[in-house]
């Protein structure tokens, strides 16, 4: 059974997970140990393991659920505001912007693949993203059945999943080939064919 953390004790995890995080970003997962954490955040052994028994499996996981977070704190407020077309052509340059400022190099992916993707604690973390995500973007669609600018018999939640897959295949190409035109041209195209079906459909 996890121990509940009082308000310091949070604070002193978050400050060690950011502090990891920010050694993994700079250095690489595979180069980062726990000595380098300790010394970045001004912590000591025992404190470390204190919040992380499983020592380096366990921080890594936590810091893997930061980058996810950090995902969708990334695309803040347009993600949550997808409640007119200038709102979600902002939100597709805050995408544009956010990947083009990580290239090639995913934080996250590099961390998922040490823990071991088929791990339950990794899965829970991705599957956890994905659900939000794609819930944040459902939410958007349905805002704009509502006020006319998107059909209302379009199927919000397999158009907000079709979309969350082409978001994800565009940023696997992006990491495989450094080109960011694969995620432009899916956002593009997904949301000009939501304002085209506004226009086009419905009886």
């Amino acid at each position: 059974m996890t121990r509940a953390l009082t308000r310091k004790g949070e604070a002193t995890r978050a400050r060690i997970v950011a502090g990891a995080a920010a050694e993994i970003r700079e250095r690489g997962v595979d180069e980062v140990r726990l000595e380098d954490v300790m010394a970045h955040t001004g912590t000591s052994k025992g404190q470390l393991f204190h919040y992380f028994p499983d020592g380096k499996e366990g921080l890594l996981l936590a810091v893997a659920q930061h980058e996810a977070d950090q995902v969708l704190i990334d695309q803040e407020p347009m993600l949550s505001n997808l409640t007119s077309w200038p709102a979600w052509l902002a939100w597709r340059d805050r995408l544009i912007e956010r990947y083009l400022a990580q290239g090639v190099k995913c934080p996250l992916n590099g961390l998922l693949g040490q823990t071991g993707r088929r791990a339950p604690g990794a899965q829970a973390i991705v599957t956890g993203l994905m659900w939000r995500w794609q819930k944040a973007i459902t939410e958007g669609i349905r805002h704009m059945q509502s006020t006319g600018d998107i059909d209302p018999d379009l199927d919000a939640d397999r158009a907000a999943a079709a979309l969350l897959a082409g978001i994800q295949g565009g940023v696997l190409l992006l990491l495989s080939t450094g080109k960011i035109d694969h995620l432009e041209a899916v956002l593009d195209l997904t949301i000009d064919s939501l304002r085209a079906g506004a226009r086009t459909g419905g009886s």
